[in-house]
């Protein structure tokens, strides 16, 4: 649906270096860094744009695909050396679907960035 999603971050080092450390395990890479920021692109055609804000942004949502459980808790233990906030250790959410696993941490702007696995070998009870 997304060609790519730019936003604005109050400080561009510190939200690249979490970024591109918390997606790596996700195989989400730098492709492009201008003047514009930064654009970072995973596995399709979408990308993920970065750019200074003169202001705090407002806190958005933000889920990223994994391949597997194993994908999710890299995801969430890079993102907690990379600088993030813990909010929501990884696990399955069957409130959302029977098979969602996902781990949640807050970016320095505090955006909630999730990594979220189908798993789609299990069924509810």
């Amino acid at each position: 649906m997304f060609d790519h999603i730019a936003f604005g971050v109050t400080d561009y080092a510190t939200s690249k270096s979490f970024y591109l450390k918390a997606l790596a395990p996700l195989g989400i890479t730098s492709v492009n860094e201008g003047s514009m920021g930064i654009e970072i692109v995973g596995h399709g055609d979408a990308s993920l744009c970065l750019q200074t804000a003169l202001h705090k942004p407002a806190p958005m949502h933000l889920a990223f695909v994994a391949r597997s459980r194993e994908e999710v808790e890299a995801f969430y233990r890079a993102a907690l050396e990379g600088g993030g906030k813990d909010n929501g250790a990884p696990g399955y959410r069957p409130r959302y679907h029977a098979g969602y696993y996902a781990a949640f941490v807050l970016d320095p702007d505090g955006h909630n960035v999730e990594a979220v696995f189908h798993d789609r070998q299990v069924t509810s009870s």
